[in-house]
């Protein structure tokens, strides 16, 4: 990993994310590229040619100004940055992006804990994560001592989990971190027999040479589980699956992804299932 791209908007949000990014960067010596995304309408580039000219010329110099401010941190000595202002209104066409200038990981902010469509899903973030092909690392506080030591991963028994877990597991060890796979078990219908889940933790520890310990906990609901359980060992994030345009919710046939995503206190990581 070389390269982190991290989409900002001049927002204390975004700072927590460069801030991050930043600390991963002078950590690994990777290089980060600022994005900022003008989304000038189409309405005004329908303007003549003269005037569509200096209504770009107007937004690229506002871009600058705001950049100059927002990048005057003194964590950001040391680090190599790239700067870019882009006219995109589809936050899918980050991907773009993360092809042509070979970026291994996004790092965006997000807000709070407080309601889902208006925090992590329904948000910019939410689009990115829908659409990238990349991780994505969600940081939605201000974090002046950032660690990926531990990592908790949702586990479920769906096939489509083993390549998201190796890729997951590819990460974790760029930084030197543990991954938990943690399957949470819930007296419902989905409730299984310790006869059954060891059934099927050793069919996946022959498939893909699984290592790590398959951790089964018990809650009432999955995204409980993962978070207790993320507290329990004082975990520095949560791995999330997810099924691209539909989101983090249809991964787990529910809201539980979205409901984990809002609910962490911690930075959340997505990994696109392919």
């Amino acid at each position: 990993m070389e390269r982190i791209l991290v989409p900002v908007d001049f927002s204390d949000y975004s700072k927590y994310a460069l801030e991050v990014a930043a600390q991963i960067a002078g950590e690994k010596k990777m290089q980060i590229t600022v994005l900022h995304m003008i989304g000038i309408s189409p309405s005004r580039l329908a303007l003549n040619e003269s005037e569509e000219q200096k209504e770009a010329e107007y937004y690229m110099d506002l871009a600058k100004k705001h950049f100059a401010k927002f990048l005057n941190e003194d964590f950001l000595k040391g680090v190599k940055l790239e700067l870019m202002v882009q006219n995109y209104k589809i936050f899918s066409e980050i991907n773009a992006i993360v092809r042509e200038h070979h970026i291994d990981l996004v790092v965006m902010g997000s807000h709070g804990e407080s309601g889902l469509l208006d925090s992590f899903v329904g948000s910019n973030t939410e689009k990115v994560v829908r659409t990238s092909d990349i991780p994505v690392l969600v940081v939605k506080k201000k974090i002046s001592n950032f660690k990926l030591d531990s990592l908790v991963f949702a586990w479920n028994f769906k096939e489509e989990i083993l390549n998201v877990y190796k890729r997951a597991k590819k990460f974790a060890d760029f930084f030197s971190a543990r991954l938990y796979p943690v399957y949470v078990n819930r007296p419902t219908l989905n409730f299984k027999s310790d006869k059954e889940l060891t059934s099927e933790i050793d069919e996946i520890q022959k498939e893909i040479n699984l290592t790590e310990e398959v951790v089964i906990y018990s809650d009432y609901s999955v995204e409980k589980g993962v978070l207790h359980y993320a507290e329990k060992i004082h975990a520095d994030a949560v791995v999330i699956p997810t099924h691209g345009r539909r989101g983090l919710a249809h991964f787990f046939l529910g809201s539980i992804g979205e409901d984990i995503a809002n609910r962490a206190n911690i930075p959340v990581i997505t990994f696109k299932t392919h």
